[in-house]
């Protein structure tokens, strides 16, 4: 037989006899696309990487199989079984040509034949040692496509995955360190999404949604951001602006997600002309998470102004964004967000 006939005749009955595609809650994705293929010179793309099998749990992705023919040795598919593993962050991974099934532990690299497919819940009870409610409920929310207009890259959702793993484990710090272009603003958005949906909040306890700050140095950045959170629901954004807040006479309260720069925040002056920053005009504990962009600027620097706002919204879950990885100059970013969640 080859590889289709392969997986229609023998695979796809194993992984239904486990469970799979047939439990609630699970899900079988087939010829999973795990990147489209580089652009190479002349405009042209490299061959796309495609997984055969990608099964998923409860809104996790929990392994990968590779199928082969039934012609060929099991092991011919565990390279590439391994590989796809490492670049989707999966524990578990699996070749199979049919009659064979072979096993691969990516964390303690024991691997070998087994005589079936194991179950959703087995397989979920491998991957989680500890159960984590908000972990289950993050997971339960699927990344948002803007109206099927903007697929998640598999590494954009690997970092949305280690953060909101960090914020499941009551992590009060969690930084994510990814190359310029690679869609920090975009995964910021899919994090706030889960939050957002889950009604996630500092209590932990679902009374409310979260109040969220995107915090920026430059409006450009922060109105980009404010374009990027579109799908949310309108009244759940709020932009902060200067001449808003004079006009009024107040912050802004009104809504769940507020996107602001820090010089907005540090700017205001009370009766008598005294410095009085606006951030000061929340109660310290208003924001439940906050989102710092290009973190590596100066916003965790001991010696910059703007560490007094972290410092101030301190019970807030803060999650620090930058494209420059750890080096002499931004030392005080890494020693304050700690290491990275994903890099």
């Amino acid at each position: 037989m080859n590889e289709a006939e392969t997986r229609a005749e023998y695979i796809d009955p194993k992984l239904k006899e486990s469970g799979w595609g047939a439990a609630e809650g699970t899900k079988i994705l087939r010829e999973y696309n795990i990147t489209v293929g580089k652009i190479q010179t002349g405009g042209g793309r490299a061959k796309p990487l495609i997984a055969d099998y990608v099964l998923v749990y409860k809104g996790c992705k929990l392994a990968v199989i590779e199928a082969k023919s039934d012609e060929l040795e099991v092991g011919e598919g565990v390279a590439q079984a391994k590989s796809y593993a490492e670049m989707l962050h999966i524990d578990r991974t699996y070749s199979s040509n049919g009659k064979e099934i072979y096993q691969i532990c990516m964390k303690t690299g024991e691997e070998g034949l087994i005589t079936a497919f194991p179950s959703p819940d087995e397989l979920w009870n491998k991957t989680f040692a500890s159960q984590n409610q908000w972990q289950d409920k993050f997971n339960q929310v699927p990344f948002e496509d803007i109206g099927g207009t903007k697929d998640v890259r598999y590494y954009q959702e690997i970092a949305v995955n280690n953060a909101m793993a960090a914020i499941a484990e009551d992590k009060q710090r969690v930084l994510l360190t990814l190359a310029t272009g690679t869609g920090k603003t975009f995964i910021a958005f899919q994090i706030a999404w889960k939050l957002y949906h889950t009604r996630w909040n500092l209590k932990r306890d679902g009374s409310r949604r979260p109040r969220i700050l995107f915090l920026a140095d430059r409006n450009i950045l922060a109105d980009q951001a404010f374009n990027a959170f579109s799908a949310f629901p309108e009244d759940a954004l709020a932009r902060i602006k200067p001449h808003e807040i004079r006009r009024k006479g107040r912050v802004p309260t009104s809504g769940s997600i507020f996107f602001t720069i820090f010089q907005t925040f540090m700017s205001g002056k009370d009766k008598d002309g005294n410095p009085a920053p606006y951030f000061g005009q929340y109660p310290n504990d208003y924001f439940d998470f906050i989102v710092i962009d290009e973190c590596h600027r100066g916003g965790a620097n001991d010696e910059s102004n703007w560490r007094g706002i972290m410092e101030y919204f301190s019970p807030a879950v803060q999650l620090g964004l930058t494209a420059t990885p750890k080096r002499k100059d931004n030392v005080d970013t890494y020693r304050y967000f700690g290491e990275p969640a994903y890099v």
